[in-house]
């Protein structure tokens, strides 16, 4: 047979039992659409998460107070050990370092907001004006904290969206004054709504200054340090920098935490990219299984056939012939599934996306053509020992038991 003689063949052999082609296509769809959508799942799980720590700013160097370490637990150190606390000293001490363009304290604890008999909780921060810079937030109205001495600061707050939106409902929150805990700030900024981002949600904070902050909470330790190197160039020397310039005001110890932006990224990377792999691989679990269904299928085919493969004999075709009959037979379904489970596999994804606009749900090339490329390898996989049983056949047996 010419080739097209075999997809002819193959396609009449396809079409002639509907119940069972349907099934076969149905089987290696179903894998291959779950191949796509997992991995859309997992790579876009990866991207949101990298998104979410890319949008909290740029080239950042974050300084945690505590030392985090793999070293054991040593009675002697507990005794002799006292970790400082990160303060804004500190965190001043760090703007003279070269490879540092901006330094912001961070003091955070949660509160009560009150204004005109209204009262809920909020998430205090405690900053200085360099914070909307580091953090690469934008304001909706009015200015942020103004510049000034760290140890001191003006009773004004900056809001977010959220609690603008629940206390002052229409009316202009800036210039109102609200009381948080036991003072009164007026409000001179409200910011834009962003949401979630470094552990906390901009849209429900209330921002002061930290000196403010520190009194009203009853203490001098930082939550942490925001850091922002002067290029991406910089980061290493930076975080070098400010671990030398904390060991050196901590009277040679280092019991602080430093970590850069760039390392939690590629950490995170690493992590769902791996998980994505091991998602896509559990996903062709399903495809093995779809082959399986192809070999057991194209078995009883043969059975079925026997008498039409012993005509087919009789006339001359050779056992190559039928072989190759029954294998463009096998790689047509799967081509068909295949085709079938992308198309499925991408809606699935694009409805994931309409659900969760912010979840970018796109399936990664790679498991695209791993997806196709396996359904096709393991329809000719498992589609051989048909063919080859097909083949083997004696032609005057087949036609005596037509």
């Amino acid at each position: 047979m010419r080739t097209p003689d075999l997809i002819r063949f193959a396609r009449d052999a396809a079409t002639g039992n509907p119940l069972r082609t349907f099934l076969l296509v149905l089987a290696m769809a179903i894998g291959v659409a779950a191949v796509v959508v997992l991995t859309a799942l997992g790579d876009g799980a990866r991207r949101y998460v990298l998104n979410e720590f890319s949008s909290i700013g740029s080239n950042l160097v974050i300084v945690l107070p505590g030392r985090s370490q793999t070293g054991g637990f040593s009675p002697g150190n507990a005794i002799t050990s006292t970790p400082r606390d990160l303060t804004v000293d500190d965190a001043q001490a760090l703007l003279r370092a070269s490879a540092i363009h901006r330094v912001a304290p961070l003091a955070v604890g949660t509160s009560e907001i009150s204004v005109g008999g209204k009262l809920r909780e909020v998430m205090v921060a405690g900053t200085t004006a360099e914070f909307i810079d580091v953090r690469r937030l934008a304001l909706a109205q009015g200015r942020f904290l103004p510049p000034g001495d760290w140890r001191r600061g003006a009773s004004e707050a900056v809001i977010g969206a959220k609690i603008r939106d629940e206390m002052f409902g229409r009316e202009s929150a800036l210039g109102q004054l609200v009381r948080v805990g036991d003072r009164r700030f007026r409000v001179v900024g409200v910011l834009a709504s962003t949401g979630q981002g470094l552990g906390m949600n901009t849209d429900e904070l209330v921002i002061v200054p930290v000196a403010l902050a520190q009194a009203m909470f009853n203490s001098n330790t930082l939550f942490r340090i925001l850091v922002e190197a002067s290029s991406r160039e910089a980061i290493e020397p930076a975080k070098a920098q400010v671990t030398e310039i904390i060991r050196l005001r901590h009277e040679g110890e280092l019991d602080v935490t430093i970590i850069t932006q760039d390392a939690v990224l590629a950490t995170f990377d690493r992590l769902l990219g791996t998980m994505t792999l091991a998602v896509a691989g559990i996903a062709a679990i399903s495809l093995a299984v779809a082959g399986i269904l192809v070999m057991n299928v194209m078995l009883v085919s043969v059975a079925q056939r026997t008498a039409e493969i012993g005509l087919l004999k009789a006339l001359g075709a050779t056992g190559a012939t039928i072989r190759n009959a029954f294998l463009t037979e096998a790689a047509m379904l799967s081509v068909a599934g295949a085709v079938l489970g992308f198309a499925l596999g991408h809606a699935g994804a694009a409805i994931i996306r309409q659900l969760y606009p912010a979840y970018p749900a796109f399936p990664p090339d790679w498991a695209v053509l791993a997806g196709l490329g396996t359904a096709l390898l393991t329809g000719i996989v498992f589609g051989v020992l048909p063919a080859r049983q097909a083949a083997r056949l004696d032609p005057v047996q087949s036609l005596a038991k037509r």
